[in-house]
């Protein structure tokens, strides 16, 4: 008797928050075969490591691996130790800056620490790409780039753009999809899990292994999750992320900082919970069953426990709620402003009704500057209608808009028209 779960209910699982999934009816016959011997399938995501932190975007794919891990497949964590020396040209219109063999080193052994707080440790193949790469000749090389044309990598959107627009492609970039499909054949994978950003890579494996005799990789994209703005991807750089080292209070506040619209999004793409069950909550909130701010709580405190345990988890979730209680004081007194839209919004952003908190906080005259307003969100010191807020960007449900606003002890109402 197989330990395996039946095939649909794995799929109710590893189909959740996924992109697109090439084919779902090849997946579903390697399951049926794994269920039938007892063989787990090999699945495996590959991780360059570019930079030390981690923050939730990069855990979409992590946790996209345990679910085939809990589902009693065998995952393959794979530092992309030589691919990192190429350097990914996914998402970029320039040559990335090469790493040094130092600065990678120190980059996957934090990589590596901070993915058990998501895997299984004792349960998780880690390999390192250098194992194989390194050992490919000249003539290897040579071998494997005649099995690519130079036309089908101009079809790849990043290098397509750069050549169009006359900006350089550098020979050791072609060979990136090449090393990566190559880690698929070297590794037997069952399946690999990428990006959206990374189809082109991800196809490069399955064609690979057809030529090396392999049945080719069931290939499982995941789509890039929006920041805390919910309108760009989540980047520190944007200052819209949410660190998976941040401590307990600080992550518990950013999660319910983010609006009820793209709630549903990171309960699919942040947690472990089911298509089926996430569903049944969506339907709740939209009867009325369930407040969306109790949904809002349960999220933060279900991907809080997840990094911190249940205990820190209940301990921000008490902590936010009694200084909720406290921001919902008597606002009578309070100064109110009227704010054109406007002034807080540039006309080359993303549509909607999205402000700009910096210059919210400086309109009000509680920053004085932009740069101050900035360290008050990374400080997370600015409360909108009760609730702290670390993006730059907000979204308004509706215009005239009345927001109470708070930095520090200091409190203004904004009457945003």
């Amino acid at each position: 008797m197989s330990s395996f779960l039946p095939v649909d209910e794995q799929l109710d699982l590893l189909q959740k928050g996924a992109a697109e999934i090439i084919r779902v009816d090849d997946l579903r016959a390697r399951l049926e075969k794994s269920r039938q011997t007892g063989v787990p399938l090999r699945v495996k995501a590959g991780f360059d490591p570019t930079a030390p932190d981690l923050h939730l975007g990069h855990t979409v794919l992590m946790r996209k691996l345990k679910h085939f891990q809990d589902l009693g497949h065998q995952v393959i964590f794979l530092v992309g130790d030589y691919t990192t020396l190429i350097g990914d040209p996914t998402g970029r219109n320039a040559t990335r800056k090469p790493l040094t063999r130092e600065e990678i080193d120190e980059n996957a052994k934090t990589y590596t620490d901070q993915v058990f707080r998501i895997l299984d440790r004792e349960k998780t193949e880690v390999r390192f790409n250098s194992e194989w790469l390194g050992k490919l000749s000249f003539e290897d090389i040579i071998r494997l780039a005649a099995k690519f044309t130079v036309s089908q990598m101009l079809e790849r959107a990043e290098f397509h753009a750069r050549f169009q627009n006359e900006q350089p492609i550098s020979l050791h970039e072609l060979l990136y999809p090449l090393a990566q499909g190559y880690d698929s054949v070297a590794l037997r994978c069952d399946v690999e899990l990428g990006g959206t950003d990374q189809k082109f890579n991800l196809i490069a494996g399955r064609e690979l292994q057809r030529d090396f005799g392999q049945p080719p990789q069931i290939v499982l994209m995941t789509p890039i999750i929006e920041g805390l703005d919910g309108v760009q991807k989540m980047s520190k750089s944007l200052n819209n992320a949410i660190g998976i080292h941040e401590p307990p209070q600080e992550m518990y506040g950013k999660l319910m900082s983010i609006s009820d619209e793209l709630m549903p999004r990171y309960w699919t793409l942040l947690t472990d919970l089911r298509q089926s069950e996430i569903d049944k909550m969506n339907a709740d909130i939209a009867s009325g069953a369930l407040h969306p701010m109790q949904a809002k709580k349960n999220l933060a405190r279900t991907i809080v426990a997840g990094f911190h345990g249940q205990e820190a988890a209940q301990q921000a979730d008490d902590n936010w709620a009694r200084q909720f209680q406290q921001k919902s004081d008597d606002l009578e007194g309070l100064d109110e402003v009227r704010i054109a839209f406007a002034e807080l919004t540039n006309p080359s952003s993303a549509p909607g009704l999205h402000v700009r908190v910096p210059r919210l906080l400086v309109r009000l005259g509680l920053a004085a500057s932009g740069a101050e307003a900035s360290r008050k969100l990374a400080e997370s010191a600015v409360r909108l209608d009760g609730q702290t807020i670390s993006a730059p960007t907000v979204a308004l449900t509706a215009l005239p808009a009345r927001v109470t606003v708070r930095v520090g002890k200091r409190a203004k109402i904004a009457i945003i028209e």
